[in-house]
């Protein structure tokens, strides 16, 4: 096995942003654990005694062999890249090497390491510099074992200027938890002082890892997709040009056309957190920070949840390396990332399409058919028939019904309505579920039309007066304490109570949350009579809206009874003969 390690040129060396890679036990561990992924580790165990001051990180990775060992630990040597080129197309956690130098300085550095196929395993010993102190032939499996003995030990000021010692594991389990996050197919052993801290288990998805992280998260509340975007337009000529110039036949060096976007959110009628602290955004393998992603994220959020809540979403994007700068950050956790905002209109379309209601993101039907016909008899029975004539001019029913639609079924307390789903049945409140559909139609189309006899009120405060303003309303004095709003948001026109409508907007917000105010004002109220016509035209309207989970201030539309669901509550895995007593 030829030996891939090698000491970067000084030209490079100059090119890369220095700085201070080993400050605490959680960089210690990361730098470790990068590592021992970018060697193809599935299964890695970390040992922390922290009051030794020591550090042990084994995994199964390719391994090194004694030319690569013995090089390890110099200054800016890695087998990540080769030259300038290379910072432009970075494929791996890391690349500077200077993480295992910087410890040499810092601490007693051992490695044992035996490679994939070799018949002999070594263990190295390494002194300040990088020095090679000692070198024998050990017995180990292939694999690599790290270990960090008396961290700062020549540096006690270091040591006090520390957190505690359970601040810095709190930093690790949080630092080791990011990182499976972005590589959910490794299994994870942590140990503390010889007893075992916390495992996480591989999982084929990060949606499916979340759960062992944030146990207060259910599987069934959240929502995964994962999509294959372009490239920006500029990015695929650049690749172009560079494919056509570059003679080089390494894979990893190759430009795909093609990015991925792996999304997971909590839905947000089922969950949601008291602060940001779950937007998180990763690139290519590692947890970044990323303030214009991030508030692109929250931004599509908007108006699905309630008040001073925020979302759990994480964002994995695979990019081709030539759209991301590593090397902006000595911490590699601030980046610039190239065409930013083709990016975030991406993310956006990817959270829609996350919190919408399609066959993509529901359940597959069950096959069995038994709360079909449940819900065909009670409509066959029931008094909700429909008439001919739909009373409400600007709904159309809508007779197609595809596989994954609802089907409106009955009416409970004039309030929520039953509708039939291929995978159980469904109860829709109609008055949230209206005011959804009208707070986007007033989202992307907010038209004030003129009114005739003007709308007046009495007693104004210059600041209210103000508010109307503000959110287009054209307004003027009419006398003493009176004044007259000529036009007025089109949803009010018809409506009896348009002054106190108007009356409410002018309290304050800006124009979404006038939109939200007359979406809810202008909505069926409950307690409304539908016939099944009018239910079926709403529930339509209702499944094509972007957000169709939870209405503007955040409170769910609907609640699902899955057949499975419904299996199990009435008992239906019973067998013949037994169930009679037999």
């Amino acid at each position: 096995m030829a030996s891939t390690i090698q000491a970067l040129p000084t030209e490079v060396v100059y090119l890369i942003t220095a700085g201070e890679v080993i400050d605490c036990f959680a960089s210690v561990v990361r730098e470790l654990v990068e590592n021992s992924l970018d060697a193809g580790a599935t299964r890695i165990v970390v040992s922390l005694w922290p009051q030794q001051w020591r550090i042990r990180v084994a995994d199964n990775g390719c391994g090194m062999n004694l030319d690569d060992l013995q090089q390890a630990a110099t200054a800016h040597s890695t087998s990540k890249i080769r030259s300038s080129a290379d910072l432009w197309k970075i494929n791996s956690l890391g690349f500077r090497g200077e993480a295992l130098h910087s410890l040499t300085t810092l601490a007693d550095l051992e490695i044992l390491s035996r490679p994939v196929g070799g018949k002999l395993g070594w263990r190295i010993s390494y002194g300040d510099g990088g020095e090679v102190v000692q070198v024998e032939v050990t017995a180990i499996a292939p694999g690599t074992v790290v270990t960090v003995s008396h961290l700062f030990g020549n540096c006690s000021s270091r040591r006090q200027g520390l957190p505690t010692a359970a601040q810095q594991m709190k930093a690790v389990q949080a630092t080791i938890h990011q990182i499976a996050l972005c590589h959910p197919h490794v299994t994870w052993q942590i140990w503390q002082n010889d007893r075992q801290w916390f495992t996480i288990s591989p999982a084929s998805t990060t949606g499916q890892l979340l759960p062992q992280i944030l146990p207060q998260v259910r599987q069934g509340d959240l929502q995964e997709i994962k999509l294959e975007i372009p490239n920006p337009p500029s990015s695929c000529t650049d690749a172009i040009n560079r494919v056509s110039t570059d003679t080089s036949t390494d894979p990893m060096n190759r430009v795909s056309p093609h990015s991925a976007l792996n999304l997971v959110v909590g839905l947000p009628d089922r969950t949601h957190r008291h602060r940001p602290d779950w937007v998180r955004v990763a690139i290519n393998g590692r947890m970044v920070k990323t303030p214009e992603l991030e508030q692109t994220i929250l931004s599509a959020f908007h108006r699905t949840l309630p008040r001073d809540r925020y979302p759990i979403c994480f964002l994995h994007l695979a990019i081709s390396p030539d759209q991301i700068n590593w090397n902006r950050n000595p911490a590699k956790t601030e980046i610039y990332l190239n065409e930013i905002i083709y990016w975030q209109e991406q993310i956006t379309q990817a959270i829609n399409q996350a919190l919408s209601i399609s066959s993509n993101n529901l359940k597959e039907a069950v096959h069995t058919t038994r709360v079909s016909k449940l819900l065909k008899t009670a409509e066959a029975k029931g008094s909700y028939n429909f008439n001919s004539q739909n009373p409400n001019p600007c709904t159309d029913a809508i007779n197609r019904v595809s596989p994954n639609s609802l089907k409106a079924v009955a009416q409970v307390s004039n309030t929520y309505i039953v509708a039939e789903h291929p995978s159980g049945m469904w109860l829709v409140e109609q008055h949230i579920a209206h005011e959804r559909v009208l707070y986007e139609q007033l989202s992307d189309n907010w038209q004030l039309v003129p009114v005739e006899p003007s709308i007046i009120l009495y007693q104004l405060s210059p600041a209210q007066v103000l508010q109307l303003q503000r959110i287009g309303l054209e307004i003027e004095p009419f006398g003493e304490q009176l004044w007259a709003v000529r036009n007025i948001p089109a949803p009010l026109q018809q409506r009896d109570d348009c002054a106190e409508a108007i009356l409410e907007l002018s309290w304050g917000g800006d124009l979404q949350t006038a939109q939200v105010a007359v979406a809810c004002r202008s909505a069926i109220r409950n307690g409304t009579p539908m016939n099944q016509q009018e239910m079926q035209a709403l529930l339509d309207n209702w499944q094509r809206t972007r957000n169709p989970r939870t209405c503007p201030h955040g409170r769910p539309i609907y609640l699902s009874l899955e057949e499975s669901a419904l299996a199990r509550f009435f008992r239906r895995n019973w067998v013949i003969g037994k169930s009679h007593g037999i």
